[in-house]
């Protein structure tokens, strides 16, 4: 059992995402969803409950975290590890190997297993979690699903009592997601005990049993599935949650800038990685304020494609042309902007205000002070941007995308660990630079996103340009089993 009893914290130097007056007790084997915006509270509850508050992460706190009748503060590091296990939003942050097999194991040889009991139990997690093919890789070489899914084995192969995780999610395709969704239900029929802190809600719904909504550090609702589902639309979106059925979410069908003339051109591109092809024979043509949704598989080569566009992955064959013009990667380079998968590749002045100017000439700053205006990052001018939460860094990488006048706009998982407003937010950023007649390119595997942006969809598997889909009303059904909707 886990009581958060009297709990009010607030983080030494930030006035956000800290917690007042919290009461929650979670049964053992019971499953709690902690959902809410952003800087709400949800990964503070998981950071309590694993420890690294106050050990980690200072701050004033009261109250008592007990897990099975011990206080988390009497408890050292180690203590708590074998009971609590966590799978971080960006699983790189807890990676302590190279490849795979090691970093599957490495809590096991923390805890001093023998090495055949180890091998055994590495062998036994792999087929658990159906992830043979990810054995013996170099963890630099996974796309972000394929970390999330190691990092979540390194904690299975821990057998705790308590799974901790925070947006797991957020970098996973939709055929991940129900894997991840059958693993949640196979660990609770175990009788283990799960918090998931989650923007993407519609995995969920058969598996949580209560759903504690969270507005500015407090409980603000618990609900059951049941009771949740049965908000209206108009009011979750207030509330700042994502759809909870993926069925009643249809495209826009918007795209304000689209020009008929075709002003990028990728002919017979083949991407390649240590001489290894990744995707082949890609043909296509982009017109001004086109909106493009490239999808695939984890691992399918949609980064890759999306380096190369910008000039960053050079492994490559075929031509590229802007306005009839050949391209080559220093072009490439000067013509475009990139929104990381990882924003924190991304992100190197020690302000928001002094990042949306980092690099630019010139800068003009009241579109710097519309920009951070329209995203909601006002308030957090003055903020180091490394204090952020994970959604409020991807705003801030994204407004960095609008100021640079960039005429070629590439974004890797844009509403990574997004809430529904940050989302919508996002997505109008993107329908203005499509106005503005930007060419942008947007990997994604979130089904809303592409409904809110996307002109069109490209869908790349098996190493080859599968589709290549219209967002017109007559592709709706298409698009569903693009995403196995």
């Amino acid at each position: 059992m886990i009581e958060l009893k009297n709990i009010t914290f607030s983080y030494e130097g930030r006035n956000q995402g800290g917690l007042r007056d919290i009461n929650l007790t979670v049964k053992d084997g019971e499953c709690i969803l902690l959902c809410g915006r952003s800087g709400c509270g949800k990964t503070t509850i998981t950071r309590l409950v694993n420890g690294l508050i106050p050990r980690f992460y200072a701050g004033g706190l009261t109250g008592q975290v007990l897990v099975d009748g011990k206080d988390i503060a009497d408890l050292t590091m180690y203590e708590i590890a074998k009971k609590v296990g966590s799978v971080f939003q960006n699983p790189r942050t807890q990676f302590f190997n190279t490849d795979s097999n090691s970093e599957i194991a490495f809590g096991l040889e923390n805890q001093g297993m023998p090495t055949e009991k180890l091998r055994q139990r590495v062998e036994t997690t792999a087929v658990d979690l159906e992830i043979q093919s990810l054995r013996n890789r170099s963890l630099h070489a996974l796309s972000g699903g394929e970390k999330q899914k190691v990092a979540f084995a390194s904690v299975y192969a821990m057998n705790p009592d308590i799974y901790l995780l925070d947006e797991p999610s957020s970098n996973l395709d939709m055929d991940a997601i129900q894997d991840l969704r059958k693993h949640l239900k196979f660990v609770k029929q175990q009788g283990k005990t799960i918090l998931i802190a989650e923007h993407r809600l519609y995995y969920l719904m058969d598996v949580a049993d209560r759903i504690v909504y969270m507005e500015q550090g407090q409980i603000a609702g618990i609900y059951t599935p049941e009771q949740f589902k049965a908000i209206k639309k108009d009011e979750r979106e207030r509330m700042g949650l994502r759809a909870v059925d993926l069925h009643e979410v249809h495209p826009q069908f918007t795209s304000p800038g689209v020009t008929e003339d075709k002003i990028l051109k990728l002919q017979d591109v083949s991407l390649f990685y240590r001489k290894q092809a990744i995707v082949e024979h890609i043909t296509l043509s982009a017109g001004m304020g086109e909106v493009i949704g490239v999808i695939g598989h984890n691992g399918a080569g949609k980064t890759t494609l999306s380096r190369t566009l910008c000039g960053l992955h050079n492994d490559t064959s075929g031509q590229f042309l802007w306005n009839k013009k050949p391209q080559d990667r220093k072009k490439r380079l000067h013509r475009s902007y990139m929104v990381m998968q990882d924003v924190n590749f991304e992100l190197f002045a020690d302000s928001v205000e002094a990042e949306c100017s980092f690099g630019i000439r010139n800068p003009d700053k009241s579109l710097i002070e519309a920009t951070m205006d329209g995203l909601g990052l006002l308030p957090y001018r003055n903020h180091h941007p490394n204090t952020l939460s994970g959604g409020q860094k991807q705003r801030v990488a994204v407004a960095v995308s609008m100021i640079c006048g960039k005429e070629l706009l590439v974004f890797d998982e844009p509403t990574s660990g997004l809430d529904f407003d940050s989302m919508e937010q996002v997505a109008l950023l993107i329908q203005k630079l499509s106005a503005m007649g930007k060419v942008i390119f947007v990997v994604t595997h979130d089904y809303e996103f592409v409904c809110r942006t996307c002109s069109r969809v490209l869908h790349i598997d098996h190493g080859e340009q599968c589709d290549d889909l219209p967002l017109v009303p007559d592709n709706e059904e298409n698009l569903k089993k693009l995403f196995s909707i």
